[in-house]
């Protein structure tokens, strides 16, 4: 029998997020037979991770100090296996603009966007008419290093954009600008290592504006067909697409990544979550069980893939 210790909690935005999947991971890890330490980590606390020496520590953290790299490069230096990818690439996927330049390197589909940094910030109206004149309207405003869509607004007037990017900068010195994309959201859960499994994919409709925090975390607020209402190729191109980023990126474990397909067809990546929900309401264990992976089969699965590592 494996001791698990479950990491949970932490002190990014998505906390409240990241105790909802930590419980639901420690019952089916108990269920499993799993021997279970939990600890709701902050800077006070880490060396308690060697005192309570795991087989393997379930990481349930969302965002930063948790999804980023930064837990993963310490348990790298206990010399603890871990589940989820590892460092760089935590780093890499937690960093939309980072995400992106590699995207694109790899001649991977994603929107249009350019970079507003802090220190450089001019509100001048020519940089109002700049954007608007590269994206048109409406554009998306995205804080660089936040999730559950924490700092991200759509913006539809040129009045709007300035007040927009200013608050994405109450997160991050970094924001990334990017064309909207109008159409079809949808997201791919992938797991494994060397040898990854795509699952179905899943399109989500919003009772909101777009998939906000309040639609992922509110009951009755959004929507996962399973299967998506897409035609065959572009499940087929999705899918490729999928496996490809997954294996660009070096992602182990599991992943989600999310995509926009618009009105002619064309997929686009917007990001890669490395550490996805597993709360109630989340996507991964939505796309397991359209499979027959149980929630319990699926958090065994992935404390399996961490010591395989």
């Amino acid at each position: 029998m494996s001791k698990v210790l479950v990491l949970m909690g932490g002190t990014s935005e998505e906390r409240e997020i990241s105790l909802n999947s930590g419980q639901n991971v420690c019952k089916a890890l108990e269920q499993k037979g799993f021997q279970v330490e939990v600890l709701d980590l902050n800077k006070d606390n880490l060396n308690q991770i060697a005192d309570i020496a795991p087989d393997v520590v379930f990481i349930a953290l969302h965002g930063k100090n948790g999804e980023d790299g930064t837990v993963q490069g310490y348990l790298d230096l206990l010399g603890i296996p871990y589940t989820g990818s590892g460092v760089a690439t935590s780093a890499i996927c937690m960093n939309k603009i980072i995400t992106k330049k590699l995207l694109s390197y790899e001649g991977l589909p994603t929107p249009d966007f350019i970079i507003m940094k802090k220190k450089t910030f001019d509100r001048a109206a020519f940089v109002v008419r700049s954007l608007v004149q590269k994206f048109g309207l409406p554009m998306v405003i995205k804080a660089a290093t936040q999730g559950s869509s924490i700092g991200t607004y759509i913006v539809k007037k040129e009045n709007e954009i300035l007040p927009a990017i200013e608050a994405a900068f109450q997160y991050d010195q970094d924001v990334l600008i990017e064309k909207y994309i109008d159409g079809t959201l949808l997201t791919v859960s992938v797991l494994g290592n060397e040898t990854p499994c795509v699952l179905p994919i899943i399109e989500i409709t919003s009772s909101n504006e777009f998939y906000d925090y309040e639609s992922k975390y509110t009951p009755g607020m959004c929507e996962h067909l399973i299967p998506a209402r897409i035609n065959e190729n572009l499940q087929s191109a999705i899918t490729r697409i999928s496996e490809e980023t997954y294996k660009s990126l070096a992602c182990r474990g599991f992943a989600r990544i999310d995509f926009m397909v618009d009105h002619k067809g064309q997929p686009y990546i917007l990001e890669i979550n490395t550490i996805p929900g597993l709360t109630d309401m989340s996507l991964v264990p939505d796309a397991a069980r359209a499979v027959g992976i149980s929630y319990e089969d699926l958090i065994e699965r992935l404390v399996k893939l961490a010591l395989e590592k």
